[in-house]
């Protein structure tokens, strides 16, 4: 079930024709920042651009199933060089040969935007983290490469990224039911508190569903303990001033969750509180870098 007014959009001619009008702005995180290299931003842009086209797809309200996964298949296959029909596939295809990087975190991407358009629900939290493997690793995990950084970083990457996505989606929960029916909240953690997904229908949580919420939150404190050594531990100092602020911005996100009702208040930065944030996180990461042991360590 769709819950929209919107008639379906049943013949859109690519992903262009869904998109949402969303931008790297507009992210709650950064997205190539001024932090990156300049010579890594190009490629870090064009991998963004793919994954957007994809997201807006997979997250219209208004076109069919098969319309959806027809346009995520035109993406896949121009980004394998089996068509030129997508051309933000085409263009990170040419930008992945020309720094020697592989697709296959943009076709892991892809798995995920496919389970958006077909799946709906998610029964616990492992099944809801088996999502995250498809629609938030891969997104740290091409960034390292680029950077040519070690693989070994990759649980940390990970823990990073599915936080980053659950925090996502417990900020968007209600928006998520009322506009496509889709809910993220495993429904066990539903179903232990005597809750439906009927629940996210309301104008303002109630204490049931924000005690899920907040243990939702904690779990994902747990995933930002795993990380908060990644930013001491990449090559790169650029990059390690991105993961910091990150980090920074993920921890205070995930404390508003554990107190603040989504359905019913705003649970994002302004742009003043991400700006605020971000110094102070590259200011603690500079120190800790230069081996200042426990500062800024938070637990």
């Amino acid at each position: 079930m769709i819950l929209t007014d919107a008639a379906p959009v049943n013949e859109p001619h690519d992903a262009a024709d869904l998109a949402s009008g969303k931008g790297a702005t507009n992210e709650n995180f950064p997205v190539a920042s001024v932090l990156i290299a300049p010579r890594h931003r190009p490629v870090v842009m064009a991998f963004y651009h793919f994954a957007r086209a994809a997201d807006d797809v997979a997250d219209n309200g208004a076109a069919l199933p098969e319309v959806k996964l027809a346009l995520l298949e035109d993406l896949r296959a121009g980004l394998t060089g089996e068509t030129r029909q997508s051309p933000e596939a085409v263009a990170l295809r040419a930008s992945l040969a020309q720094h020697g990087l592989s697709d296959q975190h943009a076709l892991d991407l892809l798995e995920a935007f496919r389970r958006d358009v077909t799946k709906l629900r998610y029964t616990d939290w492992a099944d809801l983290m088996d999502y995250c493997r498809y629609s938030a690793a891969p997104v740290g995990r091409f960034v390292l490469d680029v950077h040519g950084e070690d693989r070994a970083l990759w649980p940390m990457n990970d823990a990073l990224c599915n936080a980053l996505q659950v925090i996502n989606h417990l900020q968007d929960c209600g928006k998520d039911r009322r506009d496509i029916d889709r809910v993220y909240i495993p429904l066990d953690s539903l179903a232990g508190a005597g809750l439906g997904v009927e629940a996210l229908d309301a104008a303002a949580a109630s204490p049931a569903l924000r005690a899920v919420i907040a243990d939702l939150a904690r779990r994902t404190w747990m995933l930002l303990d795993l990380s908060r050594p990644f930013a001491r531990r990449v090559k790169d100092a650029r990059l390690a001033l991105e993961i910091g602020v990150i980090q920074t911005l993920a921890e205070d996100l995930c404390k508003g969750l554990m107190r603040k009702d989504p359905l019913s208040q705003t649970v994002h930065h302004s742009k003043g509180q991400m700006g605020g944030l971000a110094l102070l996180a590259m200011a603690r990461t500079g120190l800790l870098r230069m081996g200042l042991s426990g500062v800024g360590d938070r637990s």
